[in-house]
């Protein structure tokens, strides 16, 4: 048998669970794969929802692509008939993480002190 007579069969089995793939900075993803992993939260903010770790938090931004991924999963192999890929979802947009700047997480939730307390109502208001 060359290499050229091996088939590899493919079903469309999409399973409705609704799956998006996430875009790891490099340095995340070290932490994820270390001996001890840290838990991550899910917390939302005026703009985007946002992923924090220990250390870092990032925004998260969803993209959309032109080329679609299609998930693939292995059928059961326990039969013959059940041999080969099962294509199980196409994914059209993938989600970003952008580190957020530290002195902007801190912030987040809080408001921003502009300086300008009682200014309007000075300016205003006198003649009230």
């Amino acid at each position: 048998m060359s290499s050229t007579d091996f088939k590899i069969p493919l079903r469309h089995q999409p399973d409705d669970i609704g799956y998006r793939l996430i875009e790891l900075p490099p340095e995340l993803q070290s932490l994820l794969e270390s001996d001890n992993p840290p838990v991550l939260t899910l917390e939302s903010s005026e703009t985007s929802a946002l992923l924090k770790s220990p250390d870092r938090t990032y925004s998260l931004r969803q993209k959309n692509t032109s080329n679609s991924v299609i998930l693939l999963s292995p059928l059961d192999s326990s039969t013959a008939l059940n041999q080969g890929i099962a294509a199980i979802s196409t994914i059209h947009e993938t989600v970003e993480l952008e580190l957020v700047p530290e002195h902007a997480a801190a912030a987040s939730g809080q408001l921003k002190n502009t300086g300008s307390r009682g200014k309007w109502h000075e300016m205003f208001g006198k003649g009230r």
